[in-house]
């Protein structure tokens, strides 16, 4: 699109995780007004640990925040998989892109860190809080969105990124609802000095035995290490109900040092979640609607690709749009580059989890199901 089109263009973003500010980011730096709408009265990212890949990093270079993040983050040279009891079964370095201009290591930065430094590079004012999405009214050249209270904001463009509930996809795209994986993650971040002398490096390993993986993934920054739990489980309830013995319960028969981070935890600190993704989504967009992130292909953590796919969709958005003629060859532009990606990604991030796969990989350990829950 022309300079001067890109300049004329009113996007309204609907969400600031990941994937909104982000978009927003990118968007903002095409020249076009951007304003982001995000339901919540503050933004309060809770979880633990992830990894930030080279090619994301990279998007941060090209978008001139690569220090923010980088002063939040610490760099990681591989990562590891072990047994329960700690015997290696792999180590490699992280996948990247092996040139002397690109950055090549992976970032292991806390949930909370990364959406304050992504937040704190755009303007004052672009975000605007408590804007609960009830409708968007896609008119073709443009669509208009009501929020809970009545107000009501036209845009040539709306970005969808609401995440795994998403209003944008449910109203226009996809009414199938999330996916119950059979599983429960726990996560905690606790000081490397309780970590049982576990972390000695700024490198990601993960515990794999009965059905449970174990992550630890350091947070040199913060003098902390991110520990996460993913277990079966056939309870969906969003937000399950678990107690420190349950816990115990999936760590039975790991390495002593885990089993004493678990015992050790701080159950009010721990974060609990049933873990879900959704199908792939046929249709991203329509002339003046696109979705981005979770919206779009929400998937398991398991490839721990679910923040890196949004970065990436909010950069390949932007160079659509900035490539293509016009909106709509610029959205179909941005599905037709990314969609074979994240349909990959959501295949490979179940992978060994469903009924079918499981008793190859973890033998005798076969998740139940069950109805979600809310």
């Amino acid at each position: 699109m022309q300079l001067s089109d890109l300049k004329n263009l009113k996007i309204a973003v609907v969400g600031a995780g990941y994937g909104g500010a982000a978009a927003a980011k990118a968007l903002s730096l095409l020249g076009a007004r951007v304003d982001v709408y995000e339901q919540a009265s503050q933004i309060r990212e809770v979880g633990a640990g992830i990894g930030l890949r080279p090619s994301t990093m990279n998007r941060f270079r090209q978008w001139g925040i690569f220090d923010a993040i980088a002063k939040v983050s610490s760099p990681s040279d591989y990562f590891e998989i072990l047994t329960a009891t700690a015997d290696p079964i792999m180590k490699e370095t992280w996948p990247g892109i092996h040139d002397f201009t690109a950055e090549t290591k992976t970032h292991l930065i806390h949930r909370g860190d990364f959406i304050d430094a992504l937040l704190g590079v755009l303007p004052e004012g672009m975000v605007q809080l408590g804007h609960k999405l009830e409708t968007v009214h896609d008119k073709g050249d443009r669509s208009v969105l009501t929020f809970a209270g009545g107000r009501t904001v036209e845009a040539d463009l709306v970005v969808g990124a609401d995440g795994i509930k998403s209003v944008v996809r449910r109203l226009l795209f996809s009414d199938k609802g999330p996916v119950f994986s059979g599983e429960h993650a726990y996560r905690a971040v606790i000081s490397v000095d309780d970590a049982y002398g576990t972390v000695t490096d700024d490198n990601l390993r993960m515990y794999i035995g009965r059905g449970t993986k174990v992550y630890l993934l350091p947070l040199r920054h913060r003098n902390q290490v991110s520990f996460d739990i993913t277990a079966l489980c056939p309870d969906s309830t969003w937000a399950p109900q678990v107690t420190k013995d349950d816990l115990l319960a999936t760590v039975q028969g790991f390495d002593e040092r885990l089993v004493n981070i678990t015992r050790d935890l701080d159950m009010d600190t721990v974060n609990i979640r049933a873990v879900y993704d959704i199908d792939p989504v046929d249709t991203w967009h329509s002339d003046s609607v696109v979705l981005v992130g979770d919206a779009a292909h929400s998937m398991l953590h398991h490839q721990g690709q679910g923040a890196n796919s949004a970065i990436e969709d909010a950069g390949a958005l932007a160079d659509a749009l900035r490539q293509a003629d016009s909106l709509k060859q610029g959205l179909a532009l941005y599905q037709a580059t990314r969609k074979p990606v994240t349909d990959e990604l959501q295949r490979i991030s179940r992978q060994g989890w469903t009924e079918e796969e499981i008793n190859d990989v973890f033998p005798g350990q076969k998740p139940a199901t069950a109805a979600p829950q809310e």
